[in-house]
């Protein structure tokens, strides 16, 4: 028994490769603050993986000719100066596929619900390449967000990217939640990325979305005010490449990043930590670069590569609405128009607080459903005349006849186009609240009253107009007949709640 372990252990011993073998190493100079300065590795690439010998992995973000400055992706727990590094040869990826719908993952794809590990089809790179001009196409089709001040004012599309900015709890995430919840009745994928919110935040948003909407197609990335700086750097390039999975397959996807004003003070920290140059508002020059990379991303496909698209909703902070400041004017030159929320008009009552003056949307009408185009008309001129006539009203009083009936049907527009949360509306709705709106079928209605009337219309228009609720579902157009027959059953509603 012995003579036979003897003779296997001579063979193994025979077997192995006792040549010198080069192996590169670095060290930890110093730690601290989610970021490590390592000398050696000289052959190391830019956002390259390493692993640290306590199994903590960060990505190599800086660069010189002496010193790495590594983003660490784990806790520093347990790193000291002098531990040994080494370089893994690849750069940071992550699970793709669709394992990933309904659940809540980190950065990473590490599951934060308590269930399984994700099963991935495969892990892809979180930097990949925009789509070339050629590899797209016109954005032509609509984005239903289910807000009425949205839709039939700044339509979005499907390919478009929009930026959702506004003071602090001026109602931002509330209208990026509306809106994934308005794609429970679509084929949209949404991907909900946070980036440095509260957790108790998150939970509450997220809560909502299993109530009101449909979590079974929505993923959430979370990576949280408490996290490393370097899950919260990776988070918004990690949801990107996800929903990607779902464009690159003729697929339709919806990305909301809350918030990229958090990611920027992020990148900010990281550079200072790094050692690298500040410019304005201490901000490194790369800064826009850094978005614009990101946002490039969202684009509606061509034919020839599926046809799928993928909207990109980024939100940002503003202070004492100052839209000129740095990220908000870099986010605002990147993207293809900007939803602007006003403080005052949110604490005055009115929302979504959309500031009509100052919101566009640079793809607007091209998107707009034809029926919804057609009824919403003239709607964003009259209301913002009225709000122009209102200011001059409040220095004395109107005794002009068509004065006050604008002032009115004003008021009535301002009921029309509040909206409480998670209350969104099909398609049908808003054509039939706008048509409402154009054909004075609301004049007979208090300002009051129109919430009530707004709110029984879904289901009286289920009940006395079927026929026109499935025509405008299917073809999202409104025939004269159908249009007809609309303002019949409107106008029966308006005198019950006159």
């Amino acid at each position: 028994m012995s003579e036979t372990w003897i003779e296997t252990a001579r063979q193994q011993v025979a077997a192995a490769d006792l040549t010198p073998q080069q192996e590169e190493i670095g060290r930890v100079e110093r730690i601290g603050d989610g970021i490590a300065l390592i000398s050696g590795l000289p052959s190391v690439r830019l956002s390259e993986v390493l692993v640290f010998d306590k199994g903590q992995r960060g990505f190599a973000h800086v660069l010189e000719h002496d010193r790495i400055g590594c983003v660490l992706l784990d806790e520093t727990g347990g790193i000291e100066a002098g531990d040994i590094v080494r370089g893994t040869g690849e750069v940071l990826r992550v699970p793709i596929g669709p394992g990933l719908l309904g659940r809540i993952v980190d950065p990473l794809g590490r599951p934060l619900d308590g269930g399984a590990p994700v099963e991935a089809e495969a892990h892809e790179p979180i930097e990949r390449p925009a789509p070339g001009i050629m590899e797209r196409d016109l954005v032509t089709e609509p984005v239903q967000t289910g807000l009425l001040v949205v839709d039939a004012l700044f339509a979005l599309g499907r390919g478009q990217r929009e930026l959702i900015v506004g003071d602090r709890t001026t109602g931002k995430t509330s209208v990026a939640v509306d809106t994934v919840i308005a794609q429970k009745a679509s084929d949209l994928i949404c991907v909900y990325i946070a980036v440095g919110q509260k957790s108790s935040t998150v939970a509450r948003l997220i809560a909502a979305i299993r109530e009101h909407g449909a979590p079974e197609r929505c993923i959430f990335v979370v990576a949280g005010g408490a996290d490393a700086p370097g899950l919260q750097w990776v988070a918004p390039f990690a949801g990107f490449t996800m929903a990607e999975y779902f464009r690159d397959r003729g697929q339709h996807a919806l990305v909301v990043v809350d918030d990229l004003t958090k990611h920027a003070a992020t990148h900010r920290e990281i550079a200072l930590l790094t050692g690298q140059p500040p410019g304005r508002e201490a901000f490194p020059g790369d800064i826009f670069y850094l978005h614009a990379r990101l946002l490039e991303r969202a684009g509606k496909m061509s034919a020839a590569k599926g046809g799928g698209s993928l909207t990109a909703l980024p939100i940002a902070e503003t202070e004492a609405g100052n839209l000129s400041a740095y990220i908000p004017t870099n986010l605002i030159s990147i993207t293809d128009g900007q939803i602007v929320l006003d403080a005052m008009l949110f604490h005055e009552g009115q929302k979504p607080a959309v500031d009509v003056g100052t919101s566009v949307s640079r793809v607007g009408g091209k998107t707009q459903a034809p029926a919804l185009r057609h009824a919403s008309g003239t709607l964003r001129l009259d209301y913002a005349q009225f709000l122009e006539l209102e200011s001059f009203t409040r220095f004395g009083g109107m005794s002009d006849a068509r004065v006050k009936a604008q002032l009115a049907r004003g008021a009535r527009m301002r009921s029309l186009l509040t909206q409480p949360r998670f209350a969104t509306l099909r398609l049908v709705d808003e054509v039939a609240l706008t048509v409402a709106l154009k054909e004075g079928v609301l004049d007979t209605l208090a300002p009051a009253a129109v919430a009530s009337f707004r709110h029984a219309l879904p289901a009286w228009l289920d009940q006395q107009a079927a026929a026109v609720v499935e025509e405008v579902q299917r073809s999202h157009a409104l025939s004269d007949t159908a249009q007809t027959s609309l303002l019949v059953v409107l106008r029966h509603l308006a005198e019950q709640h006159a």
